[in-house]
């Protein structure tokens, strides 16, 4: 009988996490195994193991930027692509155990993200208050019942319903706006279809440390009409001084001008990292001028051809 595939998909648990919520926006994962994973780099080593067919991890917040944890498991895992994004509202509440009031509250475990997003409220609330830090929003709440050193914790909503815990506060987050994407990672080649609305997201290497060498690598996106959602850089971590730069740009690599650009940085650096085009999450249409249409480029090759080969275009 032929081996049955591994329909398995990774995401950093427990349940009622963030990313948990990201997940369940994926329709081929609906009705398969999900496996709760402790950090990044479990979740894309189950991909490369082959124990999951795709993971989902955080890689950026509107409000604190890029995830560098993800980044940097990213540019340090080959074979990975990203194959779909996804967006999930960072809401927050306060949780404790049965009993508890919020005037009671002094002690409150939370991710140190979650703190942050959540200090102004806690400060006009409970200005007295302390913090123990926990390594998840899911592992603050659960954590209530382990030690006891902590009155409250700071949650995602809905995570009364997988532990025995009352909601004494709800939306505490500082930022009512605050979202988070989220990216599906395969170990795949394919590329999906470009949509008209899509993003590419890549990893350079500046090749020297030198005056210019940044503005170098941004004109090869400017010239030819390529707008950057996301840059930031990384340490690589061999020398001060070097560093790489994990890029999301609007469009897909079968895009003319897309193409062309990436094509310019693989001859500006040596190391480039393609880590995939796929649909953007919000749907928002790729604007650019008419001027970098696929026409304009495709009408340039051909126009180069007919003055190398001497024969006139078709």
């Amino acid at each position: 009988m032929p081996e049955t595939p591994n329909v398995t998909y990774s995401f950093l648990g427990p349940a009622g996490t963030f990313t948990e919520a990201a997940l369940a926006q994926v329709p081929e994962a609906q009705g398969k195994p999900w496996r709760a994973v402790n950090n990044v780099g479990e979740a894309l080593a189950d991909v490369v193991s082959g124990r999951s067919v795709a993971a989902m991890i955080a890689i950026e917040n509107s409000v604190d930027g890029g995830v560098s944890a993800t980044q940097d498991a990213l540019a340090s895992v080959p074979g990975l692509r990203i194959i779909g994004e996804y967006l999930v509202p960072v809401k927050f509440v306060i949780v404790a155990r049965p009993g508890t009031t919020l005037k009671q509250v002094r002690v409150i475990n939370a991710h140190p993200v979650a703190y942050a997003q959540c200090r102004v409220w806690l400060e006009a609330t409970l200005p007295n208050h302390g913090h123990i830090p926990a390594s998840s929003n899911v592992a603050a709440a659960s954590s209530l019942f382990e030690n006891g050193l902590a009155d409250a914790a700071i949650a995602p909503p809905g995570i009364d319903k997988h532990y025995d815990l009352v909601e004494l506060a709800h939306d505490v987050g500082d930022n009512p706006n605050a979202v988070t994407r989220f990216v599906l990672v395969a170990r795949t080649n394919e590329i999906p279809p470009p949509t008209g609305a899509d993003k590419t997201s890549i990893i350079v290497e500046l090749p020297e440390d030198r005056s210019g060498a940044l503005l170098d690598m941004l004109e090869q996106f400017a010239t030819r009409g390529v707008n950057l959602s996301l840059i930031q850089s990384r340490p690589i971590g061999d020398a001060l001084g070097r560093y790489r730069f994990v890029i999301d740009a609007d469009g897909h690599i079968l895009d003319e001008r897309m193409s062309d650009a990436l094509l310019g940085l693989r001859r500006f650096s040596p190391n480039v990292l393609f880590l995939g085009s796929y649909p953007r999450a919000d749907k928002a249409p790729n604007e650019f001028t008419s001027r970098y249409d696929n026409e304009i480029f495709i009408e340039a090759r051909e126009w180069l051809t007919e003055l190398i080969t001497g024969e006139p275009r078709t």
